[in-house]
This record gives structure tokens, C-alpha cells and sequence, in this order.
């Protein structure tokens, strides 16, 4: 099974960047795709990027691309989401969550098909 925890929210003025990072555990980290997702206060939780099993695919929402990017350490077992550019619509509780085994594309973009969620990190941007 694969557990994760996240990190490295805070509050960041618009403009900005932060690094998220979900440290994962489990023996089979590297044979799962890995999803970040955010949930704003009184709205549902919402996909954000996902990356595939082995790293070679990736797939964003249509709001972060270009400024978000995916990526995965399968030694560290950790999965990282550098966003740039942050906005005060980015403002969320971002989650991390292990998604199919030996999946890739295309990436699933449903919370039912994610799973071992993490306790979330939250990203305030101020403007």
C-alpha cells in the first residue's frame, strides 16, 4: 500500500511559487501513477496534474497548465508540484493520492479512481 504526506504549502502573495511535495511509502511507490489534487473552501476536490507510473506521461487541468508542473522521484518515493505564477483562485487544500497500478496515458482525472489521500497542505495566495 502506498500512504502520503504532504508538504510545503504556506501563504504566497500572487506571482509567487511553492514547491509541494507528497512523501509517499510503500514498497510498490514506483509501479503507481500519483495524482495532486485541491479543494477550496465550499467547493469539491478537483483534479490538478497527474503523472504516469513510470514518469514518461503527464496530464494538468486546463487553469495550471503552463504554470504547474508534475514530477516524481521514485528513489525518495516522493512526488513534487511546482507552481508558478500562483493566482488567489490557486487558494486550496492540495492533496496528493496514488492512482492505478502501472498506469499511464491517458491519466485518470476522478477523485474515485485515486486513493491512500494524504491530510492535504494548505496554499493561500494573497493578491
Amino acid at each position: 500500500q502506498v500512504q502520503s504526506v504532504e508538504s510545503g504549502g504556506g501563504l504566497v502573495q500572487a506571482g509567487g511559487s511553492l514547491r509541494l511535495s507528497c512523501a509517499a511509502s510503500g514498497r510498490t511507490f514506483s509501479r503507481y501513477a500519483m495524482g495532486w489534487f485541491r479543494q477550496a473552501s465550499g467547493k469539491e476536490r478537483e483534479f490538478v496534474a497527474a503523472i504516469g507510473w513510470d514518469g514518461r506521461s503527464t496530464y494538468y487541468t486546463d487553469s495550471v497548465k503552463g504554470r504547474f508542473t508534475i514530477s516524481r522521484d521514485d528513489a525518495k518515493k516522493a512526488v513534487y508540484l511546482q507552481m508558478n505564477s500562483l493566482a488567489p483562485e490557486d487558494t486550496a487544500v492540495y492533496y496528493c493520492a496514488r492512482g492505478g497500478l502501472y498506469s499511464g496515458a491517458p491519466l485518470s482525472t476522478r477523485t474515485s479512481e485515486y486513493f491512500m489521500w494524504g491530510q492535504g497542505t494548505q496554499v493561500t495566495v494573497s493578491s
